[in-house]
């Protein structure tokens, strides 16, 4: 089994936070998003994970390694793939055409998910979906009496299905999905101007592909702050079990932890009252202050603040009041 993720966008919807890390590495409740994504999917399949590809702008090398180790950490081997032009979730894709074989999961990395299923691979496809009380924002598929897709219809503004796709497809071949897209580039076939994996879907189904969905319980989005603080809200709750969400070379003074939280390696915290819901980065101070459903990154200092709602970068230094903050890496301010 392989993954392949396309990640290679810039996230303007989430700057300042994205402009000195890619966002699937902006963590949630301690790892960064893209991980949360493939040890998730991981857990689902009912074999071992051969490679993860991650397809990417140019993000350096550092980057490239920490995306490597997030593969080692499942057994796998971790490959990097450039897209140098946004062309569509198609020719995402096939910028990892090497990876394109045998089983093979796509998953886009703005979204994570809660899943109670176990992945049929015998399945020819699987498209991931999840049922929405409004269908007219997203793509979304239509099913036979068989439990089988038979349309994909793009933002309906006409009720058609309530379940929609959430960016997420299993493919028992993957070298049949690779001749499909390859089919679309030398063709140029386009749709709004971009190649689109939905045009290979197509394709595919009506060559006889039988394309099943696959329900999942919670879609989490991370496009924007308000809704990746939310999704490591969700996430905390789905986690709040675990052992180690506070580290045991955390200093707490006279610090008040309402659970559920993580706390991360060598983090400072006095006179403070943190959490429901919050999540703090290795070497970041909390000092007079209360934070509550909130993400606070690494080596960030926080003082005098009453924060909620927020989201706070890596080597900030905050003191103040309470805000509904979005503070990029390395920002300072100070009420």
């Amino acid at each position: 089994m392989r993954i392949i993720i396309p990640m290679a966008g810039m996230g303007k919807r989430m700057r300042p936070h994205t402009l000195t890390v890619p966002k699937p590495l902006i963590p949630i409740a301690g790892k960064p998003i893209v991980q949360r994504l493939v040890e998730d999917i991981a857990k689902v399949c009912q074999e071992p994970i051969e490679e993860v590809a991650f397809i990417v702008g140019r993000f350096g090398d550092k980057v490239e390694a920490d995306l490597k180790g997030i593969a080692e950490k499942i057994g796998a081997k971790g490959s990097i793939h450039y897209q140098d032009e946004a062309l569509g979730t198609a020719h995402a894709i096939m910028c990892a055409q090497d990876a394109l074989l045998g089983k093979v999961v796509v998953a886009f990395a703005d979204t994570l998910f809660k899943a109670d299923f176990q992945l049929d691979t015998n399945a020819d496809g699987t498209i991931w979906v999840q049922r929405v009380e409004d269908p007219r924002p997203f793509g979304v598929i239509k099913l036979n009496e068989n439990n089988e897709i038979t349309d994909f219809v793009e933002k309906p503004q006409e009720f058609v299905s309530d379940l929609a796709i959430i960016g997420i497809y299993y493919f028992r071949d993957g070298a049949y999905l690779r001749s499909e897209l390859q089919y679309l580039l030398d063709n140029d076939i386009k749709d709004k101007g971009e190649y689109q994996l939905t045009n290979a879907l197509e394709n595919m189904k009506n060559k006889g592909t039988k394309f099943i969905p696959a329900v999942i319980s919670e879609w989490l989005d991370c496009g924007n702050k308000n809704a990746t603080v939310y999704t490591n809200q969700r996430y905390l709750e789905y986690i709040k079990d675990e052992e180690g969400l506070v580290a045991s070379s955390a200093k707490l003074e006279n610090a008040v932890i309402i659970p559920p939280v993580y706390i991360g390696d060598n983090v400072q915290i006095t006179n403070s009252v943190i959490g429901p819901h919050v999540s703090i980065g290795n070497n970041s101070s909390v000092y007079n202050s209360i934070v509550s459903n909130s993400i606070v990154q690494e080596s960030t200092n926080l003082k005098n603040g009453n924060v909620a709602n927020s989201m706070l970068g890596n080597f900030v230094v905050y003191e103040g009041r309470q805000s509904d903050l979005s503070l990029g890496d390395y920002n300072t301010l100070i009420d």
